[in-house]
């Protein structure tokens, strides 16, 4: 919907739901990312402002996975009293009437994520302990019992489809040559399968543009839950550590993070205990990232859905194949 038509759209389910009949809406706008559909606004009642998001699913899409508003929310607000820092959900339901579609909507926060202008130019001393609370956090979710707080999630997701459900991407690579070693990945990492993994929530897509800060570098909440689920928690450690890893990287980082032994030793402190295996989910990150971006190169260049991005970050495709070698042989 537009803005025109959610403006109209907000102002009767404010008036109904804040308990003022004369209930104003303001400042109407889209939200950047998500999978789904976001928007900012400020609503005026009682003599009293307060900005919130609304979030809905993308239109004509059937209402699971990523598009199942409903179920993000149950999440969030199931982690809201634990030491895992989450917005407030204020209203959520499955009444169309409102917005055409399920719906939950929270408080809008005052910040930024960490991979912006405003995070990536922090020197590394401000830089560290900003990074550390996402890793104590992250931490803190995992060390959760999941059949406590979202008992009517799960089985747990097993490992090896984890590693298989990529050969149809990586088949439709927009450049063969740049997923040239991930047979060889696939193969160590099938000959490497944890044992035992420890299984609990994660976020399934914690990335330092998935944690928001006020801009005094505190932590207030861990953002974007439409990949959450129940399995096997160190993929989240694997994937964030990804991101913080130069030697992923073709053109290394352009921030000040601490490097990943360091990422790594306060999120064991924070956890208590030996995790697991965590090359082995390092080195899957890798693996998933590379064979997407070859992925969405093929989507771009084929010209259904042009990214012009998607040509650099491709580029980096080779060195993440070959870091996640390195991780699982000890490097």
């Amino acid at each position: 919907m537009d803005l025109a038509e959610l403006s109209e759209r907000l102002v009767p389910f404010c008036r109904e739901h804040l308990g003022d009949p004369a209930a104003t809406i303001s400042n109407v706008e889209t939200m950047p990312g998500h999978a789904g559909f976001s928007f900012g606004f400020t609503a005026t009642a009682n003599g009293e402002s307060s900005s919130y998001v609304l979030r809905v699913p993308p239109p004509n899409v059937r209402r699971v996975g990523t598009a199942d508003v409903i179920r993000q929310a149950r999440v969030v607000h199931a982690l809201r009293d634990t030491d895992v820092p989450v917005v407030d959900v204020i209203w959520s339901g499955e009444d169309e009437r409102w917005f055409g579609s399920p719906y939950f909507i929270v408080n809008k926060l005052e910040g930024d994520v960490l991979r912006s202008d405003w995070g990536w130019e922090m020197p590394a001393e401000e830089m560290r302990p900003v990074a550390f609370q996402a890793m104590r956090a992250l931490a803190s979710l995992h060390l959760l019992d999941w059949q406590e707080y979202v008992p009517d999630d799960g089985p747990p997701l097993e490992l090896e489809p984890d590693v298989t459900r990529w050969d149809r991407f990586y088949e439709r690579s927009g450049d063969m040559d740049l997923v040239a070693l991930a047979p060889d990945v696939r193969k160590k990492l099938l000959e490497r399968l944890p044992e035992e993994p420890r299984i609990g929530i994660f976020h399934g897509d914690f990335q330092w543009s998935n944690v928001f800060y006020s801009f005094d570098g505190t932590l207030q909440a861990v953002i974007d839950w439409e990949l959450w689920g129940v399995g096997a928690t160190l993929n989240d450690l694997g994937w964030v550590i990804t991101f913080a890893d130069a030697e992923a990287w073709k053109h290394g980082l352009r921030h000040a993070l601490p490097s990943p032994d360091d990422l790594i030793a306060e999120y064991v402190d924070t956890y208590g205990s030996d995790p697991g295996d965590i090359a082995w989910y390092r080195a899957l990150a890798a693996y998933k990232f590379g064979i997407i971006s070859g992925f969405n190169l093929y989507l771009h260049r084929s010209g259904k859905r042009p990214d012009e991005s998607w040509e650099d970050t491709a580029l980096s495709v080779p060195f993440l194949m070959r870091r996640a070698l390195e991780v699982l042989d000890g490097g």
